[in-house]
C-alpha cells in the first residue's frame, strides 16, 4: 500500500513554473503557505538553503496541492514563519468598507489606504500561485493580484 506523503506545517514544496524552473513553498499552519524568493533552473532540494531566502507572500492556497507541487522535506517552522498573518478584504459596493485582519482572529475596520500593501484576502488556486511566483520572478506585474488591489483605488 502507498501512502500519499502528508504535508504537515513545515513542509517544503518543490513548484514547477512555466519555463520550466522551480519554485518553492513551505506549508505552515493551515490555511496557509508561504513562498520563497528563490527560484532555480534545476531541482534544489537544499533545506537550508531554501528556508534562508525570503518569504516573498503568505497567502491562502486551495488543497489539496497538485502531484507536480514535490514535497522535498520537513523542518520545524522557524519563528518568522509563526508570526501573525495581516490581510485586509474589502466590502463590495459604494461604501468601499476595508477590514485589516490577521491569522489570529484580530479584525480592525480601515480605510482602503491603509489597505494598500497588505496582502488581500483570497484563497488561491495552485496554477494561480504558480503563475504569481512566475510573474514575480519575471520582475512583472500578476494580474490576479492587480485585481484584487485595483478594489482598492
Amino acid at each position: 500500500m502507498h501512502l500519499r506523503p502528508t504535508h504537515k506545517p513545515g513542509s517544503f514544496l518543490r513548484i514547477p513554473l512555466a519555463d520550466g524552473s522551480f519554485g518553492y513553498g513551505r506549508v505552515l499552519e493551515v490555511p496557509f503557505d508561504a513562498f520563497y524568493d528563490y527560484r532555480t533552473t534545476s531541482p534544489d532540494a537544499d533545506l537550508d538553503r531554501i528556508a534562508s531566502k525570503p518569504i516573498l507572500f503568505r497567502i491562502v492556497v486551495k488543497h489539496p496541492y497538485p502531484k507536480s507541487w514535490e514535497l522535498i522535506g520537513w523542518r520545524e517552522l522557524e519563528e518568522r514563519l509563526t508570526q501573525p498573518i495581516v490581510q485586509f478584504r474589502m466590502e463590495v459596493g459604494p461604501l468601499r468598507r476595508c477590514w485589516i485582519f490577521d491569522s489570529l482572529g484580530n479584525s480592525r475596520e480601515a480605510s482602503p489606504q491603509e489597505c494598500i500593501g497588505l496582502e488581500p484576502a483570497a484563497v488561491w488556486e495552485s496554477h494561480g500561485v504558480e503563475e504569481r511566483l512566475f510573474d514575480t520572478f519575471m520582475g512583472r506585474p500578476n494580474d490576479s493580484l492587480e485585481h484584487l488591489w485595483k478594489e482598492l483605488e
